[in-house]
């Protein structure tokens, strides 16, 4: 039987070859007589685990070598607050292009003056401001993105460089819902984080990318387990780490080497999302509401519309219910939209196949065709 195709946010699909190679190595990795949730984390056969993971990391993203990979816990959310213990020095400047940016800066409110240098708030988080608006302030610590907005769907089609806008501080980047979907400039990037519960692995694992010279400047109040310094030091083992999720992200790194590489899978997400827009767009039933040029490749929210054509927000209205009852016959799930924002929300990341996308768009077709 073929599997279910699962549109969920995150925690969200993951390859089929990666569980099938999980399942199959539970009770004992490569002869070692243990699994990998049973090993120590300091012992050989999980440090070539480590090892394995951040080389091929580090290779499929072109990390440059000033650059430390940190394999850490607390999720994109609990990061909110650690890049600020670690970067802040009073002031930051925050680009609100969505929910996951607004709570960002609420949260990093807590630990300096916080400046909003641009929102799309107005627009409804349609839209990403332009760059050539943006208002830092001068002496900012940092300018922080969300590279990737889960919820609203919009996305940045290249990353700002600082620089030309006149600006000396490192832009941090949440790109937990489009890392390793296409390449990153890092000479743009002072620090990147994302939770892998989206395109890398299970949630409990969270990847930070940080420059060396950003190293080192942590507060007093910052907790040890959560200072970039010491746990780059510490080769992310400063505290046990989450190994199961450091293990299944490694699988996922070598399966993304298989399919080409970070290059090979842009031009897929190209591709599936192009195929979903194009069937939305020209469509008397479904809406997407954010503007061409900054839609998500990644996290595609639409609405069904209401005999008047406005769109239907509510989830329990009959033509939501019956869309998702019918997606789910078919073997479409986790479809319904997140609960701020209502309608629809499919979420198309790397372990989601052009097959998986073709099958959503004929069930849409046909649902149209009987609505």
């Amino acid at each position: 039987m073929r599997r279910p195709f699962n549109f969920s946010a995150g925690p969200a699909v993951l390859p089929e070859e990666v569980l099938r190679t999980a399942a199959a190595e539970m009770l004992d990795w490569h002869g070692s007589g243990m699994g990998v949730m049973e090993m120590s984390h300091r012992g050989k056969e999980f440090i070539s685990i480590y090892e394995a993971a951040e080389r091929d990391l580090r290779d499929l993203l072109a990390v440059p070598a000033h650059f430390k990979i940190l394999f850490m816990q607390g999720g994109g959310l609990a990061e909110n607050a650690i890049v600020p213990m670690n970067l802040s020095r009073g002031a930051m400047d925050f680009v609100v292009s969505g929910s996951w940016s607004h709570k960002s800066q609420q949260e990093a409110a807590k630990y300096g003056r916080v400046h909003i240098a641009a929102s799309g708030r107005e627009g409804g988080y349609t839209a990403i401001p332009d760059p050539a608006s943006w208002q830092i302030q001068a002496g900012t610590s940092y300018v922080h993105l969300c590279s990737n907005e889960t919820i609203d769907g919009v996305e940045f089609a290249q990353l700002p460089d600082l620089k030309a806008l006149g600006c000396d501080a490192p832009l941090v980047v949440d790109f937990s819902s489009h890392v390793c979907s296409r390449p990153v400039d890092w000479s743009r990037v002072g620090l990147a984080f994302g939770g892998a519960q989206k395109n890398l692995g299970p949630a409990g694992l969270t990847l930070v990318v940080v420059r060396e010279d950003l190293l080192g400047h942590a507060l007093p109040i910052c907790p040890s387990a959560f200072d970039y310094q010491l746990v780059a030091k510490n080769q992310s083992m400063y505290n046990t780490p989450p190994t199961y999720g450091i293990y299944i992200a490694g699988l996922t790194f070598a399966w993304l080497k298989k399919q080409g590489g970070v290059a090979a899978m842009e031009a897929r997400n190209i591709a599936k999302a192009k195929l979903l827009y194009d069937t939305i767009d020209p469509s008397a039933l479904y809406l997407n509401r954010v503007d061409p040029a900054a839609r998500s490749r990644m996290n595609v929210p639409f609405f069904l519309r209401d005999e008047a054509g406005q769109p239907l927000l509510d989830p329990a209205h009959p033509r939501n219910a019956a869309f998702l009852e019918g997606a789910k016959a078919a073997g479409l799930l986790q479809l319904k939209g997140h609960k701020s924002v209502g309608g629809m929300r499919a979420s198309i990341y790397n372990a989601m196949p052009l097959e998986g996308v073709q099958a959503l768009v004929e069930y849409m077709r046909e649902f149209e065709r009987r609505a």
